[in-house]
C-alpha cells in the first residue's frame, strides 16, 4: 500500500466506527483532507459513548439518544460515507484495497485502523443468562435481564476489574444480590499497586457486595430448557469447590484487540497492531489508534488514548511517514457505588505510595494518594477527592510535557473500549518497545 500520486491519499478508510474512529475522521477533515472519506463499522450503530454502558445505562439512564457521539449536522460536515453493520475481512496491501465480508472491495490509499477490542468470553457452549458488556447490544440485553422478573436476582460477576466493579455497582443500585469473583489475590493490583488496590476493593464490602479473590471459575452449571434455545445458567463452580447459585452471570475478564482480519496482511500483530510512537504501522499509509493499537510497545484501553492518538496518527498518515510522536499521560476513571476512582500517571513496582488526604483504611470517605520515585511524583490516585486530583493531574501532564487533549474530568468512565475506549478494564498491556520496520511487499 503506497500513497497516491502527489504524496497525499485520495481515499482514506477508517476501519471502526468507534470513538477513536470518529476522532480520526474529525482529524482528517480538520487537517485539510478533502478526498473521499469512508468509515466502516461492524456494528449497525453510529459512534456512541461506551463508558455509560456499565453505569447509568444499566440502571435506566441515559436513554440511547444521549449516548450518541455525533449528530446529523456534524455527520453532514464530515462528508463521509458510512458503511455500518459491515465487517472488513482483509487488508490487501498490494492491491491497496480492503475486502469487505460481503465480497465487495474498497480501494484505499490510506487506512486508519480503529477496530477496538472484543470482550473475552469463557470457554464452553453459550448459556442463557450469561452476559458480557462491551457493546450497546450487550448493554441492552443485560439491562433487560436486570430490570425484568420478580424479586432480586442472584448476580455473579466474574472479574474484579473496572468493568466488573462498575457492573456490580449498577446491579446493587437495582437491588440485586451480587457476588464478584476475581482470580487475582487483589483486584486492580496491576494498575494501582497492592495497598491502594486493597483500599479500592473495600468499596465492594461497603455496598454489601461479596468479593471472592484468589479463586477461579471451573465451570458454569446449567439446566436444560427442553427447547432448541441454549440451556440456562444456574450456578458458578469455583476452583476451590464452592458453588455459587446464579440467576445471571456477567463475564468481565478483559478484552482482546480485533485484529483477526489482519492475519494475512504485512502488519505486525502482537496483542494489537504494532506501530511506532506516532501510531504508524509497518505500512506508512496505515495507522492504528485506540484500543487496537500497540503504540511504542504499549496498548492502553483508555479514553484518553482513543481521543488523543488520532491527531498525531492522521498527521503522520497525511505526511506519508512519521513526523510527530505522542505519548499521552495515562489517565482512567471509574464510577463505583457512588464514588469516583481516578488514576493518572505511570506507576512502577517499587514506587512509594504516600497518602496526602484521607486514609486507605476508610475508602468510603475517600482518599488521595501519590506515587513517588526518586523524590518525584509520577502518578496519583483518588477515591472521591476529584478537585485536588485534577490539580495533581495537570501538574503531572505539565511535568511530562503531555498533550492535555480533551479535559474529561467531568465525564463518565474509562474507555470500554478502559478504547476504556469505553472503559474496557483500563488495563495497560506493555511489551518491549517496538520500532516499525517498512514491510516488504
Amino acid at each position: 500500500m503506497s500513497p497516491a500520486a502527489g504524496g497525499r491519499p485520495r481515499t482514506v478508510t477508517v476501519v471502526g466506527a468507534s470513538l477513536a474512529g470518529l476522532y480520526a475522521a474529525r482529524e482528517l477533515r480538520a487537517q485539510g483532507f478533502d478526498g473521499r472519506l469512508v468509515v466502516v463499522g461492524a456494528e449497525p450503530h453510529q459512534p456512541y459513548d461506551r463508558p455509560p454502558l456499565s453505569k447509568d445505562f444499566l440502571t435506566g439512564t441515559p436513554d440511547e439518544a444521549r449516548l450518541a457521539l455525533t449528530d446529523a449536522e456534524e455527520t453532514a460536515e464530515l462528508a463521509a460515507e458510512w458503511l455500518l453493520g459491515v465487517r472488513v475481512r482483509a487488508l490487501d496491501a498490494r492491491a491497496r484495497t480492503l475486502v469487505l465480508d460481503d465480497g465487495r472491495t474498497l480501494p484505499s490509499d490510506g487506512v486508519v485502523i480503529a477496530t477496538g477490542a472484543s470482550a473475552r468470553r469463557l470457554p464452553g457452549p453459550p448459556l442463557t443468562g450469561v452476559y458480557t458488556l462491551r457493546t450497546l447490544d450487550d448493554a441492552r440485553a443485560l439491562r433487560t435481564a436486570l430490570t425484568t422478573g420478580s424479586g432480586p436476582h442472584r448476580v455473579v460477576v466474574i472479574g474484579g476489574g473496572f468493568i466488573g466493579a462498575e457492573t456490580a455497582s449498577s446491579c446493587v443500585a437495582l437491588g440485586h444480590d451480587v457476588t464478584v469473583v476475581e482470580a487475582a489475590p487483589v483486584p486492580l493490583a496491576a494498575p494501582l499497586g497492592t495497598e491502594p488496590a486493597l483500599a479500592c476493593a473495600g468499596l465492594h464490602a461497603g455496598a454489601g457486595v461479596r468479593l471472592l479473590t484468589g479463586v477461579g471459575v471451573t465451570a458454569l452449571r446449567s439446566a436444560s430448557r427442553g427447547t432448541a434455545a441454549p440451556d440456562r445458567v444456574t450456578s458458578v463452580e469455583l476452583s476451590d469447590g464452592r458453588v455459587l447459585p446464579a440467576d445471571l452471570v456477567v463475564v468481565g475478564i478483559g478484552a482482546t484487540p480485533n485484529t483477526d482480519w489482519l492475519a494475512d496482511s504485512p502488519l505486525s500483530l502482537n496483542d494489537g497492531v504494532l506501530c511506532d510512537d506516532g501510531c504508524v504501522t509497518a505500512l506508512p499509509q496505515v495507522v492504528a489508534v485506540g484500543d487496537v493499537a500497540r503504540a511504542g510497545g504499549i496498548r492502553a484501553e483508555h479514553w484518553t488514548n482513543a481521543t488523543q492518538q488520532p491527531r498525531v496518527a492522521v498527521r503522520n498518515l497525511l505526511a506519508g511517514h512519521t513526523v510527530e510522536t505522542a505519548r499521552p499521560l495515562p489517565y482512567f476513571w471509574s464510577d463505583q457505588y457512588g464514588t469516583r476512582v481516578q488514576f493518572a500517571g505511570r506507576r512502577r513496582e517499587g514506587d512509594t505510595v504516600r497518602v496526602v488526604e484521607g486514609a486507605l483504611e476508610d475508602p468510603g470517605e475517600g482518599f488521595l494518594a501519590v506515587y513517588e520515585r526518586a523524590g518525584r511524583t509520577v502518578a496519583a490516585l483518588a477515591v472521591g477527592r476529584s478537585r485536588p486530583f485534577m490539580k495533581l493531574r495537570r501538574q503531572l501532564m505539565a511535568d511530562a510535557g503531555a498533550d492535555p487533549g480533551t479535559d474529561i474530568s467531568t465525564g463518565a468512565g474509562t474507555s470500554t473500549d478502559a478504547e476504556t475506549d469505553g472503559n474496557a478494564d483500563a488495563d495497560t498491556n506493555t511489551s518491549t518497545d517496538y520500532k516499525a520496520e517498512p514491510a516488504r511487499i
